[in-house]
C-alpha cells in the first residue's frame, strides 16, 4: 500500500506558531525532507523530534524526487518542510507534490504559517483579491514583469531581500507611480516585527536612508487602489513614453 506525503509548514519566526499536529506528524514520519538540515535541525531539537532528515532543496530536487517517490510507493510516510513557512510557496516542494499526484500517492498539506498572509493583512490594502508574485526575476524578464504588475487591478505581493529592497521600491515607484499605496513588512512574528506603510515614493525615500534587516514582504496596491485623478496622471505619463517606464 502506498505511503503518504505530508507537507508541513514551520514557523516563519516565532516558534510558538508551531502547531501540535505539525509536531505529531514530524515525530511519526519515517523521514523528514528539509530544505536545510542545519536550519531544520534547530527546530527539531527544540521540539524533541528525532526523525531522520534528508536534504531536499532546489539544487538537488530534480535528482532526488524519483527516489523519494519510490520510497513513498513502498509505504513510507514522509514529511516535507522548508526553512520557514509553507513548502512550495517560494520554496521547494511543487515538484515532489506534482510527482506524487501523477503517481497516485496521497498528499496532505497541513495549514500553517506563510509570511505573505500577515503582511497582506497588515498592509491595510484590499485583501479580497491579490496576486502573489514571490521573488521577481533577478535580471531577464524583470522589467517586463514589473510593467505587468503595475497594470494589475489587484493588490500584489513581492518577496525581497533587505539588500535589494531600496532598488526594488524605486523600480516599483517608476512603473506604478510615486503615489501608489504600499507597505513593507519585515521580521514577521519575530521580536522586531515591523510594517511601514505609505506611498511608493515615500517608502523608497525612507528605505534609501534606513537599511532594512531580515526577511522582507512588499505589498503594493493595484490600480483600483488609486484615485481616479492619480490613474489619469499615471496613464498619461505612460503613454507619453516616459523614460522611467519599461
Amino acid at each position: 500500500m502506498p505511503g503518504k506525503l505530508f507537507v508541513v509548514p514551520t514557523p516563519v519566526g516565532n516558534l510558538a506558531d508551531m502547531t501540535p499536529r505539525a509536531i505529531e506528524v514530524l515525530k511519526s514520519s519515517d523521514l523528514i525532507l528539509a530544505e536545510d538540515t542545519r536550519t531544520s535541525g534547530t527546530l527539531m531539537k527544540h521540539f524533541g523530534i528525532t526523525t531522520p532528515m534528508q536534504s531536499h532543496h532546489k539544487f538537488n530536487e530534480h535528482s532526488t524526487v524519483g527516489r523519494i517517490t519510490e520510497r513513498l510507493k513502498g509505504g513510507e510516510t514522509i514529511a516535507l518542510v522548508s526553512d520557514a513557512g509553507t513548502p512550495a510557496i517560494s520554496d521547494p516542494g511543487f515538484m515532489l507534490v506534482r510527482e506524487c499526484a501523477v503517481a497516485g500517492i496521497e498528499v496532505e498539506t497541513l495549514p500553517g504559517p506563510t509570511a505573505f498572509v500577515p503582511a497582506l493583512v497588515n498592509s491595510g490594502l484590499p485583501c479580497d483579491r491579490f496576486l502573489f508574485e514571490g521573488f521577481l526575476p533577478a535580471k531577464k524578464g524583470r522589467s517586463t514583469r514589473l510593467a505587468e504588475l503595475a497594470e494589475s487591478q489587484s493588490t500584489f505581493i513581492i518577496y525581497e531581500s533587505p539588500l535589494r529592497l531600496a532598488r526594488t521600491l524605486a523600480e516599483l515607484r517608476d512603473v506604478c507611480g510615486a503615489e501608489r499605496p504600499a507597505s513593507v513588512s519585515r521580521e514577521i512574528s519575530k521580536l522586531h516585527d515591523t510594517t511601514v506603510r505609505g506611498t511608493l515614493g515615500e517608502l523608497t525615500e525612507y528605505f534609501e536612508t534606513n537599511q532594512a534587516r531580515g526577511e522582507i514582504v512588499i505589498v503594493t496596491g493595484g490600480t483600483n487602489s488609486m484615485s481616479r485623478k492619480e490613474k489619469k496622471v499615471h496613464t498619461n505619463k505612460y503613454r507619453r513614453g516616459d523614460e522611467s517606464q519599461p
